[in-house]
């Protein structure tokens, strides 16, 4: 008789068992640690760069990021800290920006590096920074003209240049004097006669070298009138053709140096014979000046066609061949004066420094 057990049994179903379950979830190691390293695609897979989202008005904004959602068109402003802002898409330029992408794209850098060329510099932004530098033009050295409607004078004192403010006024000086206009009708060819006189007999500017550089600002008549009646006129006749005129610089107009007659506590100013301006004649007492305008138009400099000898000045504009402009600039030079009011100095570009982090 044969003896018989339940335990074969037992681990055959058990077998079976397993064969099903594997049968049913098949389990390869390869296939478990592809699905375990496999991640899913980035939502946005453009890296944040500065570009330029230009508008219709020739504006445009510094963003970092956009996306144009229907109506409106999504960016990330990198000017004010990575805001998400909005704006319609009907005010914005898209050719104007894709072109401008298109010429500063990462790859267009990058084949510029490989070929050993220095990337293209935008014309825009040369035209812009050509703007600006052209409002404060550099006249000596790390020394530039203010932005503001003035009249200076390129000075030396101590051997360093410096700008000196002149005014129209002969009270307190004021460092932004625009451009007053004064106008008096002369007799072209009449004999010079007083027409001006200067309160004092010295003017509160004195300047320290012979041939000083005159820089007006031109083309601006943002800035009103200053106050004041600084000049005492005479016009022998011709009171009713003077008016108050818009304070306006002109490249067209004139420029005259008059050297001024000292007297008890005033200083004469005399007309000058405007036909013999530029002729082989010279006058006495009247120093001409040669005219440039700089680049930009805004600033003219005005240099003597001759160096200046010690006394007092005025600077005196000739607005056509019979018009002055009686509300004059005025100086002296005599170089052992102390040093003028409210002068601009150079000042040397500082020099970068990077300071070391702490570890946190």
């Amino acid at each position: 008789m044969t003896k018989t057990t339940s335990s074969p049994v037992t681990f055959s179903a058990m077998g079976l068992l397993l064969v099903a379950v594997l049968a049913v979830f098949p389990v390869g190691p390869c296939h478990a640690a592809q699905s375990a390293q496999k991640t899913l695609p980035a939502a946005d897979s453009v890296t944040p760069h500065r570009t330029r989202l230009y508008l219709k008005d020739g504006s445009y904004q510094v963003v970092m990021s956009y996306r144009i959602v229907g109506s409106l068109v999504h960016y990330i402003s990198a000017e004010r800290d990575g805001a998400e802002e909005e704006i319609p898409v009907s005010l914005v330029d898209l050719d104007a920006t894709h072109r401008w992408e298109k010429r500063h794209s990462p790859d267009q850098a990058e084949g510029n590096s490989e070929s050993g060329e220095p990337p293209a510099i935008d014309p825009e932004l040369l035209k812009e920074e050509a703007d600006r530098a052209s409002l404060t033009p550099e006249v000596a050295k790390d020394l530039r003209l203010p932005e503001q409607n003035s009249v200076l004078v390129l000075d030396t004192f101590h051997g360093a240049p410096e700008l000196v403010p002149l005014s129209q006024n002969d009270s307190d000086l004021n460092p932004n004097t625009g451009h007053n206009i004064l106008r008096a009708v002369i007799n072209p060819l009449s004999s010079p006669h007083q027409v001006a006189q200067l309160k004092g007999e010295k003017s509160y500017v004195q300047l320290h070298v012979a041939s000083p550089v005159f820089y007006i600002r031109i083309g601006d008549d943002t800035v009103p009138p200053t106050g004041g009646t600084p000049l005492t006129v005479d016009t022998h006749g011709a009171s009713n053709a003077i008016k108050t005129d818009s304070p306006n610089g002109s490249a067209s107009n004139r420029y005259v140096i008059l050297r001024a007659d000292v007297r008890t506590g005033v200083r004469d100013i005399a007309s000058i014979r405007i036909g013999l301006l530029g002729g082989a004649q010279q006058q006495e007492n009247v120093v001409e000046t040669t005219s440039e305008v700089l680049p930009g138009g805004h600033w003219m400099k005005l240099t003597p066609q001759q160096p200046l000898d010690f006394g007092e000045y005025a600077l005196m504009e000739v607005l056509s061949d019979k018009v002055l402009n009686l509300s004059v600039w005025d100086f002296g030079v005599h170089p052992i004066a102390p040093e003028n009011r409210d002068v601009i100095k150079p000042e040397p570009a500082r020099p970068l420094v990077l300071e070391r982090r702490r570890r946190e």
